[in-house]
């Protein structure tokens, strides 16, 4: 199954394309009863909408901008992202381990400058342009651009949970054993906005997620 506005067709297993599929799309009638529990994807209208009355996105920009940078913007079913110009590079300076409950943030290098340089073999921690508002009904996965996927670098977000708010982490590897540059205030991945059969009973903001609110290139917390 392909999504349009995806910058690379996004394969899907049967049961998942069931899952998935818009309400009203369903021709077979086996699958007729289960159009009530449908997680459609929301369109570029309802993004939109989202974010013209709601500030689900901010700053938003409501077509997709090119012009010789890495495209960021609305597209048909998503919103391409855009990386900031705050980056941590991961650095083997101090043999430190890495260790996710005790993290040492002299792991890292900060830069702040419009590219930034990723080692080969190695990865940095990033954050967007945008700040974001989920709303309590939906899901946001994250998947990569096809430009910087085609050249070995791989952006890798968790989902963003309903309710949660706040600029986005990046995670992005380069997986070349070669230096990988990185463009700031240009796109960097893409977002799609699945919208579930119901609110869910206790959300992000309920629970006071760790990462509620963040602000700049948030480092693993417990």
């Amino acid at each position: 199954m392909e999504f349009a506005g995806a910058r690379r067709p996004l394969y899907l297993s049967a049961p998942l394309i069931r899952f998935l599929r818009p309400s009203g799309s369903c021709s077979n009638p086996q699958h007729a009863q289960d159009q009530d529990h449908l997680m459609p994807i929301k369109s570029d209208k309802w993004i939109r909408r989202m974010c013209e009355e709601h500030q689900m996105i901010e700053p938003f920009e409501s077509g997709q901008v090119r012009g010789g940078k890495i495209s960021y913007g609305i597209s048909s079913f998503g919103y391409d992202i855009r990386v900031a110009p705050d980056f941590k590079v991961f650095t083997n300076v101090h043999n430190v381990v890495v260790d996710p409950k005790n993290f040492d943030d002299r792991s890292f290098v900060d830069v702040h400058a419009n590219e930034c340089i990723i080692p080969p073999n190695s990865f940095a921690l990033a954050r967007t342009e945008e700040y974001f508002r989920i709303p309590r009904d939906v899901l946001v996965i994250c998947v990569g651009k096809s430009t910087y996927a085609r050249c070995g670098i791989i952006v890798n977000v968790t989902p963003l949970e309903p309710t949660w708010e706040g600029y986005l982490t990046l995670e992005i590897s380069n997986t070349t054993p070669l230096p990988a540059k990185i463009y700031a205030g240009e796109g960097i991945a893409q977002l799609l906005f699945f919208e579930g059969d119901q609110e869910p009973e206790t959300a992000y903001a309920d629970r006071q997620g760790k990462y509620m609110k963040q602000v700049g290139v948030t480092l693993p917390r417990m």
